[in-house]
């Protein structure tokens, strides 16, 4: 499964990484604060939704809100991409 390109994407698989499962409005928020911005709603969800088709992310509903978590894959990518990292800045 190919990694993702888009920087709001990957930061929402990190946020998922260390859950057993975040409601959207609460990863929203969390963004925005992260980014000091107000993210459109549309394009919060919009990557979410490409993420659940990406196969990275599953959407279960709790009550009325959607909460969403990484899927395997999702976590494999997240280890891989902070290794990665890891030996990029310690260089």
């Amino acid at each position: 499964m190919k990694w993702l390109q888009s920087g709001r994407r990957r930061d929402l698989c990190v946020l998922l990484y260390s859950s057993d499962g975040v409601p959207a409005q609460k990863l929203k928020t969390s963004l925005e604060r992260r980014y000091d911005d107000r993210i459109d709603p549309k394009q919060f969800y919009g990557a979410l939704d490409a993420l659940e088709r990406l196969g990275h992310v599953q959407k279960r509903t709790e009550g009325l809100s959607d909460v969403y978590e990484l899927t395997a894959a999702g976590r494999e990518h997240v280890e891989s991409y902070t290794e990665w990292l890891d030996e990029q800045v310690d260089q």
